[in-house]
């Protein structure tokens, strides 16, 4: 960009002498005429959630046991918003909560698979 600013070539020719694609020159170029400045901003990804988590993480420390379609129907019932299973599930992940086991629960009958594929006799 020093380059292009000295007039010492078009973008076109400073790209290909310094190794650069073309849109790259352009993007760096057209940043710097709009902010002064040839860093990139960083856009974080995805949309932003319309969802209050702050509701959805009083239920889950008041009644920890919810069921996601139960935990589904609070937001719901009071703001008339829908949220999605895995939305929810999502933003309990986000909010440090995670699935409860049950000890109680007999093992698995699946058979753990040997090291090289075959049948365990």
């Amino acid at each position: 960009m020093e380059a292009h600013a000295a007039d010492k070539g078009t973008l076109a020719e400073l790209a290909e002498r310094f190794g650069v694609s073309l849109a790259w020159a352009w993007k760096i170029s057209s940043a710097r005429k709009r902010t002064g400045s040839m860093e990139r901003t960083l856009y974080p990804m995805g949309p932003k959630t319309r969802v209050d988590q702050e509701p959805i993480r009083l239920l889950l420390e008041a009644q920890p046991d919810l069921y996601l379609y139960e935990l589904q129907a609070q937001p719901e019932a009071s703001t008339g918003q829908r949220v999605s299973k895995p939305h929810l599930w999502k933003i309990a992940g986000e909010l440090g909560f995670r699935r409860k086991k049950s000890r109680s629960t007999p093992p698995s009958e699946t058979r753990t698979r040997t090291g090289n594929a075959v049948r365990s006799s």
